[in-house]
């Protein structure tokens, strides 16, 4: 079975030995102590759990999140529901967790987006419990499920395989797709993503590469068509984006695997949105609308990012902006133009920018070409420059300068030059002529700058240049340009800015003989930081890779990159779970087959920072213990590989790179809300599961629910006294009648007063354990015991007492529980009633009965 990103390396036994039943139950207890004192509910365990001592364990917990601490749950609460999951096998192996809700819908209703799972687990949903899919549900949802693909010991580590070395074959591209996008996937995969260019609209254009595998991605068959409506990638001719002859890309910053493209449709020219990581379109913002005269929107070039927002070139010569937290147009957009319009005739919509753009120091640089053919101005390739500080053309080039020998010329983009110290000190463009290549160079304020002796004005002549990838490693700036025609079938040239030649080692115009018999016909091409290899595509179709400091092909380099978080294996909000980051480890890799002076470890923060470079050791493990997990929450660890033998890269055989921590057992959980029913007293959980110690079950947590206000009893009491003084009239069932106060001589000065006493349950459920409370007549509180007295209902209590003393004010009232409450709810008492007995002293005392 192929690995991908998994929880745990098999070294985690070694690190954090399994702890024996009895120590590990105290562990837990302890553990739900904290967590209760954290604000967590305390559960009521209806089963201890199932641990035999040498099996796997799952325990559960749940925490209050409506009122942390608040015990029992209140109707309408939301519960979060946490199962630990220890594996006691010897060996990783596969573990699956279930956590079916009970009651789902009736008691309790799953919350949508809730589920949780541990690093390299895959979550799954069910609405009948036993078909489950990748999708959550929302509410719909009655069991819940997590899968570790190998899972041992402790679980709390990531891993992630190694890219083996990227070997050229043709490969489904959708046609000369344009320059690699490279992707990580959430299954820890390097995929190489491509867009063809200058087709469309309705034509299938997008593919995806997995190059862990060597194969088309899941989610084909590629290629797919792209919309402008959001959702998933269709199939066949069902698009309706036209892309550019030159296209740049925009990863959007915050949300990994998305992806901006230039876009042309029927109506107009502006930014497209890939989801990598979905395979789905995510919208299309449209910038300037298509027409016009008597220069026309029919295209735009490449698109850069800067400062949150993507700038692109419209074939008007203006710049377009799009804000990417507002995924809308800028506002001012579009802003004046800044280079000679290209192809824009009207009339001639999709027609192609020639051109392209560029950052360079934070401002947007374009080159346009005003071709003789389609531009309503021909002349030379010129380029121009936009600042977004202000909004208008930068200072130095309020009109664009010219980049060409001629009008017969074309640029295919724009690049950036250096000093060499690394910063950037001009932009240049490089002109197909017919003959040798003509490069032309200004400074970043617009004065002219000698071009640098990159060799790309010596190539054979038909030579066509494209825009360069630019890679800074151990401290040499480098741009590798793609090129071909003429005699050159597919090239590269590579120049050092920081010592300012060509790159050394580095053929000066390097062939691939190892791929497709040298055919390519380069693009462009993307550097992978964490294999230090440099990933083709050209017109022939054929994804490469290539050493970017031989230039050979396939690059023998690999690697890994593993991003750490402990606080993400856990859910129950509890503190105190971490202790200390271990090791990394690096598996089914032999050593031997690998060039130790090309080896690298490196262990970063989140933004970059390098915090270790610890050494990897003779069996492939680097000691993390020296990192605090306290200071550094989530820590990055890369290793950098050359290889001398490719042997350890099979169909079957997958090195990976572990790095673990050690801390309590990983968690996944899920949320509820209780139901509003007030029939509900009470929600249940329990999980299953399996793994290589076999079956698995959960203690059970048990929560109590106390009625709301809107789920308890209204219950009134009327006190009143017979106004005549027979037994028979004044007993149960008797005629009375009955007042609030006797009449006036009815008792003499003493004598034996009839009582009366009406409860009424006028809430919506039913009143149990209701008691009479009577101080001056106990006889009225024994004749009424304790009843139960169910919505709606109502009970009359009779009884009598001998009076020694007019007049006299009798009081009553009921304390009660709402039906059905847990133990512990506290008891409530109605409004008091009083009745008067009166005798020829009420003319005095005028009592007021209530």
């Amino acid at each position: 079975m192929r690995r991908r990103l998994r929880s745990l390396s098999s070294s985690s036994t070694r690190i954090r030995p399994r702890r024996p039943l009895i120590a590990r139950a105290a562990v837990a207890a302890s553990a739900a102590l904290l967590a209760i004192a954290a604000g967590s509910v305390q559960p009521v365990l209806a089963d201890g759990g199932t641990d035999s001592g040498a099996g796997s364990t799952l325990v559960k917990t749940a925490q209050n999140v409506t009122s942390p601490g608040q015990q029992p749950l209140q109707h309408g609460d939301t519960v979060n529901w946490a199962v630990g999951y220890h594996n006691a096998a010897a060996d990783p192996a596969a573990a699956t967790v279930t956590d079916p809700i009970t009651g789902a819908g009736d008691a309790q209703t799953y919350v949508p987006g809730s589920l949780r799972v541990p690093p390299g687990w895959t979550p799954s949903w069910s609405t009948d419990g036993s078909t489950y899919t990748g999708t959550d549900q929302g509410a719909a949802t009655t069991a819940v499920r997590a899968t570790g693909p190998a899972v041992s010991g402790a679980g709390t580590g990531v891993s992630s395989d190694l890219l083996p070395p990227v070997q050229a074959a043709t490969r489904t591209t959708g046609g000369d797709g344009f320059t690699p996008i490279l992707h990580r996937a959430p299954s820890g995969d390097v995929e190489a993503w491509n867009i063809y260019h200058h087709t469309g609209p309705a034509n299938p254009v997008v593919v995806c590469n997995d190059l862990s595998s060597g194969q088309p991605c899941a989610g084909g068959p590629w290629p797919r068509p792209l919309n402008t409506a959001s959702g998933p990638l269709g199939s066949g001719n069902t698009g309706n984006i036209y892309t550019p002859l030159s296209p740049q890309y925009v990863l959007d910053p915050g949300r990994p695997g998305v992806v901006y493209y230039p876009a042309t449709t029927s109506t107009a020219v502006g930014v497209g949105c890939l989801d990598m990581a979905a395979r789905a379109n995510c919208g299309f913002v449209p910038l300037k609308t298509s027409g016009g005269t008597p220069s026309s929107a029919n295209g735009l070039a490449g698109l850069v990012g800067w400062d949150g927002k993507v700038y692109g070139t419209a074939s008007t010569g203006q710049v377009l902006c799009m804000d990417i937290a507002d995924q809308a147009p800028c506002a001012g957009q579009p802003f004046a133009a800044i280079v000679p319009p290209n192809h824009d005739l009207p009339g001639n919509t999709y027609a192609l920018y020639q051109g392209g753009t560029a950052l360079v120091d934070g401002r947007v640089y374009a080159s346009s070409s005003p071709t003789t053919s389609g531009s309503t101005a021909p002349g030379v390739t010129a380029l121009g420059c936009f600042d977004p500080a202000t909004g208008t053309v930068c200072d130095g080039w309020t009109t664009p300068h010219p980049a060409g020998p001629n009008a017969s010329a074309y640029s295919y983009g724009a690049f950036a030059s250096y000093d060499t110290a690394g910063h950037p000190n001009g932009v240049c463009t490089t002109n197909a002529t017919g003959g040798h290549p003509s490069t032309s160079c200004y400074t970043l304020d617009g004065a002219p700058l000698a071009a640098p002796a990159t060799g790309l004005d010596q190539l054979a002549a038909g030579a066509l240049v494209f825009a360069p990838e630019v890679v800074t490693s151990d401290g040499d700036t480098r741009s590798y340009f793609a090129v071909w025609g003429g005699p050159l079938p597919g090239n590269t040239v590579c120049y050092s800015w920081t010592h300012a030649q060509p790159c050394a080692g580095f053929p000066a115009v390097a062939g691939h003989p190892n791929v497709n018999g040298g055919t390519t016909r380069d693009y462009g091409y993307a550097y992978d930081t964490t294999t230090r290899c440099l990933i083709g595509l050209g017109d022939a179709g054929v994804l490469f890779s290539m050493d970017p400091a031989t230039g050979g092909s396939p690059c023998l380099h690999s690697g890994a990159s593993v991003t750490l978080k402990p606080s993400a294996f856990y859910c129950d909000g509890g503190t105190g779970h971490v202790s200390a980051y271990t090791e990394a480890r690096l598996t089914g890799l032999n050593l031997a087959h690998t060039d130790p002076a090309g080896t690298t470890v490196s262990v970063t923060d989140p933004d970059g920072t390098v915090l270790a470079t610890p050494p990897l050791s003779a069996t492939g493990t680097v000691d993390l213990s020296a990192i605090s997990a306290a200071d550094h929450p989530s820590i990055t660890v890369t290793v950098r590989l050359s290889l001398t033998d490719t042997s350890d890269f099979t169909a079957t055989d997958h090195p990976a790179l572990t790095a673990s921590f050690q801390g309590d057992d990983p968690q996944i959980c899920l949320r509820t809300v209780v139901t509003t029913d007030c029939a509900t007293t009470h929600v249940d959980d329990t999980a299953t599961g399996t793994d290589g110690t076999g079956a698995l079950t959960s203690n059970t947590v048990s929560l109590a629910v106390a009625p709301g206000a809107q789920c308890r009893p209204h219950v009134t009491v009327n006190k009143e006294i017979c106004t005549v003084s027979s037994p028979h009239a004044c007993g149960p069932g008797g005629s009375g009648p009955w007042a609030k106060s006797s009449p006036v001589g009815l008792l003499q000065l003493l004598g034996t007063a009839y009582w009366r006493i009406t409860v009424t349950n006028s809430g919506p459920v039913d009143a149990s354990g209701v008691t009479v409370n009577d101080a001056v007549t106990p006889a009225c509180s024994h004749a009424a015991g304790t009843f139960t007295l169910a919505a709606g209902a109502t009970r009359q209590i009779y009884c009598d007492s001998f009076l020694l003393a007019l007049p006299l004010k009798n009081t009553a009232s009921a304390t009660y529980y709402p039906a059905g409450a847990p133990h512990g709810t506290p008891s409530a008492t109605s409004p008091s009633s009083s009745a008067v007995a009166c005798s020829l002293l009420c003319l005095l005392a005028a009592p007021d009965p209530s």
